[in-house]
């Protein structure tokens, strides 16, 4: 029997599966890693940490099996993650992750001075403050010793990558949320490259997801790795979101609507992302940066629970604004925060509790407003799925149905890309729009609408 190894790098742990050559899961592992917030707005991790999670990972999961069998490994992983090299492939500084939002200044100086519709026109996206050109901008300005010092720069997929094979390679997909791809020509943009002073020769090759990029002999494996891709590109191949008309919700620590195209998209709308698929097409997503991890919060720091706190009747006056990290999609605002607004005595830990379900899933469709397609019907992944009530407050908020699936996500989309093989998902449950709700909730939604605008001066940076 051949087996297929499939790794998701997450933020908060790595999660690996074991598969046989039909896609089946055999085991998965998950070894988790600390999270490093040194200062307001900073969000950072040390790449060494993800690499010792990933040796035990592959460890623990090839123990009982003969590694000579082991005959692909896929990894997706966090997008938009600095790492920096120096000549002797020492990491030189933390990664700056995805949900960093240190680079308000720099990402105003790219979207207004260097413009929009410049950026548009090189990369096919506008900058936001989580994506790697203004971190290295950032890193320019506050760290250039370190900035002189570096000879390779990778994301964090592509770190791990290089560790199993020696071979410095990327995917079009990670490439795509840099801001120094080229998208629709599936290239690094040489005109980005000189605005932000590095050279083509610190970046790694680029290759298509399921390309072969070398073999590893690493725990007694010898196995061919592919190039991988982006989380959510891989979780799209994990869920079979790969023809147009599709769409896909991911519900985890940040939450994404997720559209595949069939050609390139210069969207209306630069809010919505245009990156290349992990297919060898495209997608379109819309990104929020904290989806799951809103109800984390609130269960686990703040009413302390086990998650089986039962959401409240609904309420209209209670709401939530889930930018705990700031927001990306539609607003591009790393200063703006969360807010609980309608508060009053009679307010309970249940009410809290639907609040949340509520705005989540509010901001999911506000992303959903902006895409080019009417959607009818979308697939839902992720650990916000394991709410049933969730579940049923965003088919009505969003006013359509809802397959929850069941699977491993990014890991399996890797196992998947190295095996060669499409998996149809297995749907868990199938949740219907409740007409009385729908129209409650769209009343409550040109509301929340309002909050933002009203809130968005008082959260600036000064």
């Amino acid at each position: 029997m051949k087996y297929y190894i499939g790794i998701d790098l997450g933020t908060s742990a790595v999660k690996l599966i074991l598969t046989d050559e039909k896609g089946e899961i055999l085991q998965t592992v998950s070894k988790s890693y600390p999270l490093l917030q040194p200062q307001p707005h900073w969000s950072e991790q040390n790449p060494e940490d993800w690499w010792n999670a990933v040796c035990a990972g592959l460890t623990e999961l090839t123990a009982n099996i003969d590694k000579a069998d082991v005959a692909g490994i896929g990894v997706g992983g966090q997008m938009h993650g600095l790492v920096m090299l120096d000549a002797n492939d020492r990491v030189l500084r933390p990664a700056i992750l995805w949900n960093d939002t240190r680079t308000g200044k720099e990402t105003d100086y790219l979207n207004e001075e260097i413009g929009k519709g410049t950026l548009q026109s090189r990369t096919g996206n506008i900058a936001f403050a989580g994506f790697t050109a203004p971190k290295l901008l950032w890193v320019k300005a506050h760290e250039p010793e370190i900035f002189a010092a570096c000879a390779k720069i990778c994301l964090p997929k592509d770190y791990i990558n290089y560790k199993l094979t020696g071979v410095f390679a990327t995917d079009v997909s990670d490439a795509s949320g840099t801001l120094y791809f080229d998208v629709a020509h599936r290239c690094w943009s040489k005109e980005m490259l000189d605005l932000l002073g590095i050279s083509e020769a610190q970046l790694p090759r680029v290759y298509e997801s399921a390309d072969v990029i070398g073999k590893t002999a690493l725990f007694g494996m010898h196995a061919d790795v592919v190039a991988g891709a982006g989380d959510n590109a891989a979780a799209a191949i994990g869920t079979d979101t790969v023809r147009a008309g599709q769409c896909n919700i991911s519900l985890g620590t940040s939450g994404t609507v997720f559209l595949p195209t069939d050609s390139y998209v210069e969207t209306e709308n630069p809010a919505l992302h245009s990156f290349c698929h992990a297919n060898g097409k495209w997608h379109l997503m819309g990104c929020i940066l904290s989806a799951a991890s809103c109800n984390m919060w609130l269960n686990e720091r703040i009413l302390q629970s086990d998650y089986k706190i039962e959401p409240a009747a609904p309420n209209d006056t209670l709401f939530f604004l889930p930018y705990l990290s700031g927001e990306r999609c539609p607003h591009n605002d790393g200063d703006v925060r969360g807010a609980f607004l309608g508060l009053d005595h009679t307010t309970s830990r249940e009410d809290l509790v639907l609040a949340v379900y509520e705005g989540v899933s509010f901001a999911i469709k506000d992303c959903i407003a902006l895409c080019p397609q009417q959607i009818k019907t979308a697939t839902v992944c992720g650990g916000g799925t394991k709410s049933k009530a969730w579940m049923q407050v965003l088919s009505d908020v969003l006013g359509i149905e809802l397959r929850v699936i069941e699977n491993e996500g990014p890991a399996l989309g890797g196992a998947l890309l190295a095996a060669g093989i499409s998996v149809a998902p297995q749907v868990q449950r199938v949740i219907t729009p409740n007409a009385e709700s729908v129209a409650r909730y769209e009343k409550k939604y040109q509301k929340f609408k309002q909050l933002y605008p009203l809130l968005r001066d008082f959260y600036r940076a000064e």
